[in-house]
């Protein structure tokens, strides 16, 4: 009831085929990307959204994250903005220049509810006008 080598060998390969197959599909399914839009609702309400500041994470990958504030009036010092959420929410941050938007802010982490408290605390904009996005 021994195996021979060559029938050994040839289960070996088969399990392993089945194995790689099995890997294969889980993987396919884990790697299907989300598809929700964060800017469908961007549209809603009354105002019209270039008046609006638009507060959005984007998740990077595994638990990091970022947040962009988008839609602050060009009148504003967006880099002293900016300076200040780092300082306050002790993370890092970066202003980057968009087509659509503008100048736009992103910060490490997911500071949504510390930008909108922060907006409306230092009287930047009003609670309104702020719109929190994702997840």
């Amino acid at each position: 009831s021994s195996l021979s080598s060559e029938s050994f060998i040839s289960l070996s390969f088969y399990l392993l085929e089945s194995y790689y197959e099995q890997l294969h599909q889980y993987f396919k399914m884990s790697m299907q990307f989300n598809t929700f839009d964060a800017f469908e609702d961007a549209g809603d309400g009354n105002q019209t959204s270039t008046d609006k500041v638009h507060v959005r994470v984007q998740q990077r990958n595994g638990r990091k994250c970022i947040t962009t504030v988008a839609g602050l009036l060009d009148d504003l010092d967006i880099k002293r903005i900016c300076k200040a959420f780092k300082k306050n929410f002790s993370c890092n941050g970066a202003v980057q220049q968009d087509e659509d938007s503008g100048e736009v802010i992103q910060l490490s982490g997911d500071q949504r509810t510390n930008v909108k408290e922060f907006l409306v605390d230092q009287e930047i904009c009003h609670a309104d006008t702020v719109v929190l996005h994702g997840f």
